[in-house]
């Protein structure tokens, strides 16, 4: 999600003995297999001593990008990657409960995929870890209209939105709900917008976002890093050994 050498920027590299889990994970997806995926990721995941950030950046997150390069290649149909997809909503949302949270900053962030977007997936991790770092955040799910997402930012006053974009097919929507939102909350209301479909700057759709908004290649920790910095807060450490370490 930078228009310069974001924090964070860089892929993490696979952790140590996960490898294993993701590719059953995966297996398990590809199968519509929901109780064997949550069996996993309870089991070899949490039971074996790995965080809830740990399992969304290694295991999660890579499978489902997987699922989504085998769907774009026509491996898979559209059923199959919905019933991959769900499970991993599922599963996330088994997760939540244990996730680690820190002591409250004191400021409100608004969490929305862009009008027209109705993959969630990437911006509801997103939220996970900014409310793990202290943030208070409203998550607003998939394809926000404009309309309600201004009427919302109106009611909540958070310090900062968030948008997700995880197609370039709802780079107009996206484009609208900036504009919309910095001429009703102000011109300099801190906007960041990002996700897949602008993790590559050089094949990212072309869009018309201000520099300051749009941003490419940003994971979850590289996310709160940049919302820490925007709103001048100390970037808070990352609450696991192997995030820490890969930072």
């Amino acid at each position: 999600m930078t228009d310069a050498a974001p924090p964070d920027a860089t892929p993490r590299a696979p952790q140590p003995g996960l490898d294993g889990l993701r590719r059953r994970y995966l297996a398990a997806q590809l199968r519509g297999d929901r109780r064997e995926a949550l069996r996993l990721i309870d089991e070899e995941g949490l039971s074996a001593g790995h965080t809830v950030p740990t399992l969304h950046l290694h295991v999660i997150t890579p499978a489902q990008q997987e699922i989504g390069r085998l769907w774009q290649q026509n491996v898979i149909h559209v059923a199959q990657e919905h019933a991959a997809t769900a499970i991993s909503q599922l599963v996330v949302a088994h997760l939540y409960r244990f996730l680690p949270v820190r002591a409250p900053l004191g400021r409100r962030l608004l969490v929305a995929c862009a009008p027209g977007e109705r993959h969630e997936m990437g911006a509801r991790i997103a939220s996970d870890f900014l409310e793990a770092a202290g943030f208070s955040v409203h998550y607003l799910g998939a394809d926000v209209p404009v309309r309600d997402l201004v009427a919302h930012a109106l009611a909540t006053r958070p310090d900062l939105l968030v948008l997700s974009a995880a197609t370039g097919l709802c780079t107009p929507g996206l484009v609208e709900a900036v504009r919309a939102v910095r001429q009703t909350l102000g011109a300099d209301f801190p906007v960041l917008a990002g996700g897949a479909a602008f993790d590559d700057a050089d094949a990212a759709p072309a869009c018309d976002v201000p520099a300051d908004v749009l941003q490419h290649g940003l994971d979850a920790p590289g996310l709160v890093a940049l919302v820490c910095e925007r709103l001048g807060l100390p970037r808070p450490p990352i609450a696991d050994p192997d995030l820490s370490a890969a930072a």
